[in-house]
């Protein structure tokens, strides 16, 4: 099994180099399973983070809080890197949490040996690049969403896009977070498109 799930591990990272397997050797002995219950925490606001994880099964929140109120602003599923990753580049407290929303399995490893692989390797160097990236679309993508779109047009766009294990896994009241509305509004959304 442990064979099994390192493999999808590599073929994630290799969406973004190609490992040969002495690259890939560097990484293996620093890589542990671990196992997370439903409200268990990845990562906890207030606290420098040092792992980064792969999610191998289950569903994962990544939330702020603000005036004693979450704000979720992303969701993490199968085949999804997992991190607080500027508190681990910056090595300041975590401004999010992440939470497993249901029992979950991941691979982790610290980010320490990330940045020594940095460092004596050029494969994983453009890998830490091509992350970097990868982050920042995500994030300027959110934040268009958050600014440029109406809270319906969020939600169809959710609908529409390629976030669909959203739509079909995450309760409700965490969609409404998400699109930065009251499920009260998701609902009246929800009623409107219906009677379209």
């Amino acid at each position: 099994m442990q064979e099994q799930s390192f493999i999808q591990l590599r073929n994630a990272i290799s969406r973004f180099i190609k490992l040969e397997d002495s690259d890939w050797e560097l990484l293996v002995p620093f890589i542990e399973e671990k196992h997370l219950s439903k409200h268990d925490v990845f990562a906890r606001e207030g606290k420098i983070a040092t792992e980064i994880g792969f999610v191998l099964d289950g569903d994962m929140r990544h939330y702020y809080t603000r005036d004693g109120i979450e704000k979720t602003t992303y969701f993490y599923f199968e085949g999804h890197f997992v991190s607080s990753y500027l508190s681990c580049v910056t090595r300041t407290p975590s401004e999010l949490s992440i939470e497993a929303m249901t029992n979950c399995t991941l691979l982790v490893f610290p980010y320490s040996r990330m940045k020594q692989l940095f460092e004596v390797s050029h494969k994983w160097e453009r890998f830490g690049r091509l992350i970097a990236e990868y982050l920042a679309i995500g994030l300027e993508q959110r934040m268009v969403g958050l600014l440029m779109l109406s809270p319906e047009e969020r939600y169809i766009q959710l609908l529409e896009g390629n976030k669909q294990k959203i739509i079909e896994r995450i309760p409700q009241h965490y969609i409404s977070s998400y699109l930065g509305i009251t499920p009260v509004s998701l609902s009246r959304i929800r009623q409107r498109l219906t009677n379209k």
